[in-house]
């Protein structure tokens, strides 16, 4: 039997990086997977396609992750087309670095509602399901920038920062119920976000790193897998760096 057989997975953000490796893994192991993205354009078509082809529903919803009513309206529609959410994974983030003293308003509010309301947005609108269920894993994706902050990405930092000490909170709050709530500390990883820098600092990365390479969505998604599936069943309130020894 597949590690997540039988179960519903709702993965924001996951058109591409690393939230379509967790959507292509989790659908790889037997669960039905919805997700969400700003929009559902060829890149979110080809991932629904993908997870379907592993013979499991799946499908894509335009959402802005951001906003508290659409999350709660995805969150009903993802119940009313699959009955049921098992598995929830707040991915949806984005960056915009810079240092403090240059560092917008704009910049700051946009890092932090994307990256940690969301994450609120959904947990909100998802935990009178799983309290219904009396089961549910949920998995923030942090940042090892999150624990040990980084110069330039004060708002960034930050909300990851948030995204941890949520899902330590709802650990909590939602354990007796059966809930379980984990966070994922990625460290150096090989995206699209990423493939953007220069080889010579990719290459300066590289050394930081005990295991000596950057990491690869696939990585996350594996750890991720562990965290939904029953492996973990007793796992909850943690943060699991997966950083290849940099935050060590």
């Amino acid at each position: 039997m597949k590690l997540l057989e039988g179960k519903v997975a709702l993965i924001t953000g996951a058109a591409r990086g690393i939230g379509k490796a967790i959507a292509l893994k989790f659908a790889s192991e037997g669960a039905n997977v919805a997700f969400t993205d700003l929009v559902i354009d060829e890149n979110g078509l080809a991932t629904q396609a993908e997870v379907e082809a592993f013979g499991v529903k799946g499908k894509g919803y335009a959402s802005n992750a951001a906003n508290f009513d659409e999350a709660h309206q995805v969150v009903a529609d993802v119940v009313k087309d699959f009955g049921r959410i098992d598995i929830l994974v707040n991915n949806a983030g984005i960056t915009r670095d810079g240092l403090m003293m240059r560092m917008t308003e704009q910049q700051w509010d946009v890092v932090i509602n994307v990256n940690l309301k969301s994450a609120f947005n959904f947990i909100h609108a998802i935990t009178p399901i799983m309290m219904k269920q009396k089961s549910g894993s949920i998995i923030n994706m942090a940042s090892v920038v999150g624990v040990s902050g980084n110069a330039g990405q004060a708002n960034y930092s930050a909300s990851k920062a948030g995204m941890i000490g949520l899902a330590k909170s709802i650990s909590k709050e939602l354990g007796s119920r059966g809930i379980r709530a984990n966070a994922i500390a990625p460290g150096f990883i090989i995206t699209d976000m990423t493939a953007a820098l220069s080889e010579e600092v990719r290459a300066e990365w590289a050394k930081q790193i005990p295991l000596r390479r950057g990491g690869t969505p696939e990585d996350v998604a594996n750890v991720a897998t562990f965290l939904a599936s029953d492996l973990s069943s007793y796992v909850s309130g943690q943060v699991i760096h997966c950083d290849g020894g940099m935050n060590t």
